[in-house]
């Protein structure tokens, strides 16, 4: 196997079949990126091995007697996961795994070839969440310096292997997108690894608005306001989307329009 990135990953492997880790494991140890291999032999094992160790990878058996995959993401917490790997027997337990946020999934036999494309694509993952949570530090970094009076300008937006600094005045809207954002841009929706929590904390309050528990809008990109029932209005965005504002966050809107709704 080779990498992409220089960083090296630590990996624990949860199977309740031994020859079925040690495979794995195998594997694994022939590829010089990987730095520690761990091994757990049943779901409770595992939750204490993600909770204990610095883990960037996890291949996680989902057929498991008393605590299986599934019950290993909600013991530990899908945005607490490290990247996730499925094995499994059944396909129709692909379409699950994937709904737990799973990274990929081995579906068992499968090959040398098949394994080391779910690693390489892991590698690229892990390389992109580092770049990210990069970008993000330097603007918050930025953002920190406060008295020049600057404010955040730029995200830092990672894809396919392609490094994309976007211009924060060019979002529409954003929504969360479970432990991510969705970055409305143009009609297009570009998803951004950080959560809605923190991009609130880090983009200008004078330009971006909390309307909702689950939506941030560019206040120049509102169109309309319409009243709605029990003290809640809709706005009109200038894309034709359509964003609720909660009672919750209504005093913030009209603190920023300087009058009362």
């Amino acid at each position: 196997m080779t990498s992409q990135s220089s960083e090296r990953l630590r990996v624990l492997v949860v199977d309740d079949e031994a020859p079925a880790r040690q495979r794995i494991i195998d594997l694994l140890k022939k590829d010089t990126q990987i730095e520690t291999v761990l091994e757990a032999g049943d779901g409770l094992a595992a939750v204490q091995a993600i909770e204990r160790e610095a883990l960037d990878l996890v291949f996680l058996d989902v057929q498991m007697p008393e605590l299986d995959g599934l019950g290993v993401i909600e013991a530990i917490g899908a945005e607490r996961m490290p990247l996730t790997i499925f094995v499994t027997a059944y396909d129709q337990h692909a379409i699950r795994a994937f709904e737990a946020n799973a990274l990929d999934y081995l579906l068992k036999p499968f090959s040398d070839e098949r394994l080391e494309a779910a690693v390489a694509r892991a590698k690229t993952r892990h390389l992109e969440r580092n770049m990210q949570a990069l970008g993000l530090g330097m603007l918050r970094m930025v953002a920190a310096a406060g008295s020049s009076g600057r404010s955040i300008d730029r995200l830092v937006v990672k894809s396919a292997g392609v490094t994309r600094f976007l211009r924060v005045v060019e979002i529409d809207w954003i929504e969360a997108a479970g432990v991510y954002a969705n970055l409305h841009v143009g009609g297009k929706e570009i998803l951004y690894r950080a959560s809605l929590n923190e991009l609130a904390e880090s983009l200008d309050a004078m330009r971006f608005i909390r309307v909702h528990r689950s939506a941030i809008v560019n206040i120049d990109s509102i169109l309309e306001l319409h009243s709605l029932s029990h003290g809640e209005f809709e706005l009109v965005l200038k894309d034709g989307h359509r964003s609720r504002v909660s009672r919750t966050y209504r005093a913030e809107l009209e603190k920023r329009l300087g009058q009362s709704l």
